[in-house]
């Protein structure tokens, strides 16, 4: 009767883990024999004259004997008391796979081992092999004698580990190798596995359930299958691994729109958020059901972003709405995620990433796509978190002025569209606080970089300032000053916009520049700043004084010096210039440009309600009058001359129509309510003056020109007259 098997091991025995430990000390025990039989062995000769002396005659005896005692030892132990005295441990170790079944199998080949290098040791690793084959029968013969040695244990093993009892060593070599191949041949199948195509009856029943039951299942099954249409160039690319295949382009579209739509359905019923009075917009408040669809909106919303980014280029993108119109997925992507905004504002990054991508499209898309960006992006700023609306402000502006910095035909139209939609950002009532700010700080720069020029006075520092991005700067700011200091909005709120103080130091700015480089080649810049800050005039309470910077460029352009050299050249389109090259100096081309702009301008300031509504419009005309009428004289170009006395005669008009309604006044210039409400009734007839009926006039012309420049751009048959 054998030994009886510990506790421990009883118990390692009902758990399983016997069995598994055997199969490992089997696998690692034959890896073992196959590295000990790589390693290089030098054959042992009992001929002494193969020997090289007496010392290695005698160490090759030593060895005879040693293995001749392990030879015995073997023999002995191939007896029949093969397992008396070893543990069930030293059972479980395979410690009897050790024995060897006569002298080491050495080959022929490995006498010259030493010599022979690395075609030795691959000799050594075949010959273990062999090795292993004997090391199998030895084994089968140990297993047929462990029934009589100890029963308790062989009966363990028959209902255990019968594999081992069942040994073959003929095919203990096959099983090994076979291992390998049954790995790959897992890959291979799991490879081979295809992923499910998306069909539209499987859409149809998601859909179905998200109508019917507002399932929260299918929403996740849906955004999944939409992770799957956001990539699908990464898969063919072998970058990601996509739960679902669209083969279709029908139900790609049919499964983009339907994820944009339905999302923020589903989520505003199970998870609905607050919106304030003003217009604000609140994040959910936290709850298990929220918690547990973060991780899964986060990813749904960074999915949407990625397909934002790639679609634009796609001019096929569209999909059907319910009245049969196209509508660009692009578009809807960016409508419908701004619905998702309130669950998302949480996660900065996912904010900015989002931001980001809206302002690039504002940027450079087309028009709907520009629209449908800015309105996710005002959507994004009227967030109750006030860091996320700093991001906005910074980030539009700073986009805008990267945008600006070449200006042309072609980018002209764009930029006017980012300006007069970053304005609607900037006089929001709800942004006071935070446009102030920005505001602040930005017309800050352009006078740091007007005041860098006006000292250090180089080309360098002058051209910080003689660019298109401070012409666009300057241009923008009037825009936002005079939309949020306007009296339309002073008249809805009844009271004055916070940025009502900003109009001082942004008009001596403009001033600044316009005097910085008062040369012919600079009137082009000058012209722009004088536009930029007529808009500010008309729009707001405010008077600027204009005709110290206007009457120079009229001056110059009526001067009989200017007029008399002929060119070739085309006129210069000072809407796209802002610097006139020196080919264009002393030209009748360039004087008859500056001519008309300058007396448009001069005649916009002098419609304005601060001029031309002024109870003192007669003493501002005067130094006008006299100015203009010794250039006049002086002028060499007929075309020039004439319509400069044609402002001047409208002028003396609007003097005398002024005089008539100031006869019946009682008041001194002291008394400035009765002057202020005085000046109001007369401001609501501006348009019947005689230099507002002269406005009409040329604004009409003005447009008519632009017109036809228009359609010969367009390369249309138009004759304009020169």
């Amino acid at each position: 009767m054998g030994k009886k098997a510990p506790k421990a091991s009883r118990k390692l025995a009902a758990k399983g883990e016997i069995k598994r430990q055997i199969q490992e000390r089997h696998k690692h025990q034959k890896v073992k024999k196959r590295l000990d039989g790589r390693k290089p062995q030098k054959a042992v000769k009992p001929t002494k004259g193969r020997g090289d002396g007496n010392g290695k005659e005698k160490e090759a005896d030593h060895d005879e004997n040693i293995d001749g005692r392990e030879n015995n030892e073997q023999d002995a132990k191939y007896g029949s008391h093969l397992f008396q005295g070893m543990s069930v441990d030293d059972i479980l170790g395979a410690g009897f796979m050790n024995a060897e079944d006569g002298s080491d199998p050495v080959s022929p080949s490995d006498e010259d081992s030493d010599g022979e290098g690395s075609e030795g040791d691959d000799n050594a690793s075949f010959a273990s092999v062999d090795e292993l084959s004997d090391e199998g029968e030895a084994h089968l013969h140990e297993l047929s004698h462990l029934a009589q040695k100890d029963p308790e244990f062989y009966k363990y093993l028959q209902e255990n580990d019968r594999e081992l009892l069942e040994f073959d060593p003929n095919s203990a070599e096959k099983d090994v190798d076979m291992e390998g191949v049954e790995d790959e041949g897992r890959d291979d199948d799991s490879e081979v596995e295809e992923t499910p195509i998306l069909t539209k009856d499987v859409l149809k029943s998601w859909q179905k359930a998200l109508l019917e039951q507002r399932s929260l299942r299918a929403l996740r099954k849906l955004l999944v299958a939409f992770r799957s249409a956001a990539h699908t160039q990464e898969e063919s690319d072998n970058k990601v691994q996509l739960a679902w295949r669209i083969d279709s382009p029908a139900v790609f579209r049919k499964l983009v729109a339907t994820a944009l739509r339905y999302t923020p359905v589903i989520l505003n019923h199970h998870i609905p958020y607050k919106t304030l009075p003003n217009g604000k917009f609140k994040q959910p408040p936290t709850s298990k059901k929220f918690t547990g669809l973060t991780k899964l909106l986060l990813s749904h919303f960074h999915n949407v972003v990625h397909v934002i980014s790639t679609l634009p280029q796609l001019s096929s993108s569209t999909e059907e709405d319910g009245d049969g119109r196209d509508i660009d997925i692009t578009v809807l992507a960016l409508s419908e995620s701004a619905k998702l905004l309130p669950y998302i504002i949480g996660s900065k990054k996912a904010v900015k990433v989002y931001l980001k991508s809206c302002l690039s499209l504002w940027s450079s898309a087309q028009d709907n796509v520009r629209m449908a960006a800015f309105l996710a992006i005002r959507r994004l700023a009227s967030s109750t978190d006030e860091s996320i609306l700093d991001l906005v402000l910074k980030g539009t502006y700073l986009t805008l002025v990267r945008s600006s910095k070449a200006t042309s035909l072609h980018t002209l139209p764009s930029i006017t569209l980012m300006k007069n939609s970053a304005s609607e950002l900037y006089c929001a009532p709800e942004h006071g606080g935070a446009a102030y700010q920005h505001a602040f700080g930005y017309i800050r720069q352009l006078a740091i970089l007007l005041r860098g020029g006006m000292k250090a006075m180089t080309k360098e520092s002058y051209k910080q300032v003689y660019n298109w991005q401070f012409v666009h700067c300057v241009d923008f700011w009037t825009l936002v000053l005079a939309r949020a200091c306007s009296r339309d909005a002073l008249q809805t709120t009844g009271r004055e916009s916070g940025l009502q103080a900003l109009i001082y130091p942004l008009v001596q700015v403009s001033l600044g520049a316009i005097q910085l480089i008062p040369t012919p080649r600079s009137y082009p810049f000058h012209l722009h700043l004088l536009r930029s800050l007529l808009h500010l005039s008309r729009h707001t309470t405010t008077f600027i004084p204009l005709t110290p910077h206007i009457l120079p460029i009229l001056q110059y352009s009526l001067s009989p010096s200017t007029s008399g050299k002929t060119s070739t050249l085309r006129p210069l389109p000072l809407d796209t210039s802002i610097r006139a090259p020196s080919a264009y100096l002393r030209t009748r081309i360039y004087a008859e440009t500056l001519a008309d702009e300058s007396i448009y301008v001069l005649a916009e300031w002098m419609g304005t309600p601060q001029v031309q509504g002024s109870i003192a419009f007669p003493e501002i005309s005067i130094p006008i009058g006299l100015l203009l009428k010794k250039s006049i004289k002086s002028a060499k170009g007929v075309k020039q001359a004439a319509a400069a006395k044609v402002l001047v005669e409208r002028m003396e008009e609007g003097v005398k129509w002024i005089e008539e309604r100031r006869r019946g006044v009682t008041f001194a210039p002291a008394a400035v309510d009765e002057v202020r409400a005085w000046q109001e009734d007369v401001r609501v007839k501006l348009e019947d003056t005689p230099v507002g009926k002269a406005l009409k006039l040329l604004r009409k012309a003005r447009e008519k020109r632009m017109k036809l420049l228009e359609k010969a751009r367009d390369g249309e048959d138009e004759i304009l007259d020169t």
